[in-house]
């Protein structure tokens, strides 16, 4: 058998080959959606303000001419400062059912943080919160979304093999939009409006939904500003995001709550489900990629529970039962079927909500992993 070789992506050419390598790994796989070579390329050069205030190299594994695995090595001095350690962070980590191709991956990134005085390793993550994390660790075999990461089993096997630890765990569930909103809760709801004085946003245009996109980020860096390993996001980082994420919502799920001087409290923000239509499209939008996802955008009949939140002068009041309940109106009137939530961090008072309010069922669990070097 041929050496493994282990190659550091030094031009364009390369950095194509490290993004569509997963396309190929993984094409018989019913649950894995391609990202889309543009947004990859946004992140993964200069393009990327997150690289401003973090440090990236790309590898790719060889065995002869053929690729057998990829992995980035991430630096994020923000997080670093913010939570007073030395990290370096792998990610777009992906490899043949191979442990030696794995260890080589995952060795040169151990390597590479050392280098750079860093202590400990952890992953997989992106740059920001709002770039793909955390491995399945529960669940293999259930629907992944456009923005989670989809992995098999022996990556779990590899990793805890190499002595790796879980420090944080997240869950997902899959909740039927057809269940009403129970009586008591709309009553509490809007008592609860009328006590605090609320407002429930309702926006007829993308036109007015726009002014408060940048409100819409900033929230999330509050209410998320505990969360572990959060670091807030910056105006540049944040202008990417309002032009990744806000083109692609639909108004009925952008529900948002603001107080009587028109600050935003409280969010729930909701995009149709558009894994098929990504899966059709391959990671290109030309030449018919687009098509597939304009069409997913006006007929669908799932959503994505995107992100969520409450601003921390705000939580345990009860206001965001207020989101999720016009979020579950609007599922029964677009006759939705199902709404599956994001990755949330097991314990918190978001993802507490599936379990004490709504019918909602399990759908997999999700972990980093980590280790001192």
């Amino acid at each position: 058998m041929e050496q493994i070789v282990i190659k550091e992506v030094a031009d364009r050419c390369e950095l194509r080959r490290f993004i569509k390598f997963p396309n190929k790994l993984f094409k018989d796989v019913p649950t894995y959606i391609p990202a889309l070579m543009g947004d990859e390329l946004g992140l993964l050069t200069k393009k990327n303000p997150s690289l401003e205030h973090c440090d990236l190299k790309l590898w790719l594994a060889y065995r002869g001419k053929e690729i057998v695995g990829r992995v980035a090595g991430i630096i994020n001095y923000s997080v670093n400062e913010r939570w007073n350690k030395k990290a370096v962070r792998f990610g777009w980590f992906d490899f043949i059912e191979d442990y030696d191709v794995f260890s080589r991956l995952l060795n040169t990134v151990v390597e590479y943080g050392k280098s750079k005085g860093m202590t400990e390793i952890e992953g997989p993550f992106g740059f920001t919160d709002m770039d793909k994390e955390c491995w399945v660790i529960e669940g293999f075999d259930q629907r992944q979304n456009i923005s989670t990461l989809y992995n098999p089993k022996y990556y779990i096997d590899f990793i805890e093999r190499a002595g790796y630890e879980i420090p944080c765990r997240w869950a997902q569930y899959k909740i039927p939009a057809s269940q009403p909103v129970p009586d008591k809760v709309g009553r509490i709801n809007e008592l609860i409006l009328q006590k605090y004085n609320l407002k429930l946003l309702k926006f007829k245009s993308r036109k007015e939904v726009y002014p408060y996109a940048k409100k819409f980020f900033l929230a999330i860096n509050a209410a998320f500003k505990d969360l572990y390993d959060f670091v807030p996001m910056t105006d540049k980082e944040i202008d990417v995001y309002i032009n990744e994420y806000f083109p692609f919502i639909n108004l009925e799920f952008a529900n948002f709550v603001v107080d009587k001087d028109d600050n935003l409290v409280a969010f729930g923000l909701s995009i149709p489900d558009l894994n098929a239509a990504y899966k059709k499209a391959n990671g290109s939008l030309f030449p018919f990629g687009w098509i597939h996802i304009l069409r997913a955008l006006h007929k669908f009949k799932d959503i994505d529970l995107l992100l969520n939140g409450v601003h921390p002068d705000w939580q345990k009041r009860g206001v965001h039962s207020i989101y999720y309940s016009e979020m579950n109106r609007n599922a029964q009137k677009y006759n939705i079927q199902w709404a599956y939530s994001n990755p949330q961090i097991i314990g918190n008072e978001a993802q507490r909500i599936w379990e004490t309010t709504y019918q909602a069922e399990p759908l997999m669990k999700r972990a980093i992993f980590k280790k001192e070097l």
